[in-house]
């Protein structure tokens, strides 16, 4: 068994969000997979299991739960099949997942992620949220996993500090705080926080650009658009609402680090 680090949404090491890669087999049963990725203690760690011709089953796990959506480690699964020469550089690669089928594709320098676009509908957060997190929206919204929370400022954005506790009471749920940019080279900024799931911030979270995606393409009237995660990490990609009605993620990732024949628990 090979477990790899790989850095996502970025091209510089230890930037982006840091995610496990490991190809598994049916034999790994779903305690080892727990215990790896608690083990790897990272956002998420991806397991891998060949289905067919450039298919593969998908699962991602935090430190404490198995994960339904999750991007970033999508990504890194992708750059990892293509880097080790596991799969042709023009394959487009499917991952069936909790989320659904996925898609990956090379595209140019960038690797290409196909997701669903996920909409949210207004709805008022709790005022012990809103302390948490200690912040006063413009817009909060939720597609009933996850809440959407619009700021006016980017400074506001980049300088909180939430209430893990007290934000980790809502269960497992996340928070996506977002605002127009104020640097040119990017349309808008978010950060994403879950302490809920095992992980105080997220550093880059790409699931969570299927519904940032519609929300600002809605917004700015554009439907490529590129976003900054404004994390301690930090990390970037270029959004499109494609002609179907999906998100389209781009983004470059880079292997950190192999740790070779792990030894299952």
């Amino acid at each position: 068994m090979k477990l790899f680090q790989v850095d996502a949404f970025t091209s510089e090491p230890f930037r982006g969000n840091p995610a496990g890669v490991c190809l598994v087999d049916d034999a790994t049963d779903d305690r080892v997979l727990q215990h790896l990725a608690a083990e790897m203690n990272l956002a998420e760690t991806a397991f891998l299991k060949k289905a067919g011709s450039d298919t593969y089953r998908l699962r991602w796990f935090s430190p404490e739960m198995e994960i339904e959506f999750c991007g970033h480690a999508t990504l890194a699964s992708a750059h990892i099949l293509w880097e080790k020469g596991i799969e042709r550089d023009e394959a487009v690669l499917r991952f069936e997942t909790l989320a659904g089928t996925l898609q990956a594709r090379r595209a140019g320098n960038l690797i290409e992620l196909d997701f669903p676009a996920l909409t949210v509908e207004s709805a008022a957060l709790k005022n012990t949220i809103l302390s948490a997190l200690g912040v006063d929206p413009i817009y909060s919204g939720t597609d009933g996993k996850r809440y959407l929370i619009e700021i006016s400022e980017a400074a506001t954005l980049r300088t909180m500090s939430p209430d893990f506790s007290a934000l980790k009471t809502a269960g497992p749920t996340g928070f996506t705080v977002t605002c127009r940019s104020d640097l040119p080279q990017y349309d808008f900024l978010s950060r994403f926080f879950c302490p809920g799931y095992g992980i105080n911030e997220d550093p880059v979270t790409g699931s969570a650009h299927s519904y940032l995606t519609p929300y600002w393409c809605k917004k700015l009237g554009k439907k490529k658009m590129t976003a900054y995660q404004a994390s301690k990490r930090g990390g970037a990609m270029e959004c499109e609402m494609a002609e179907n009605g999906r998100v389209l993620l781009r983004g470059r990732a880079v292997t950190v680090f192999l740790i070779d024949a792990v030894v299952p628990i």
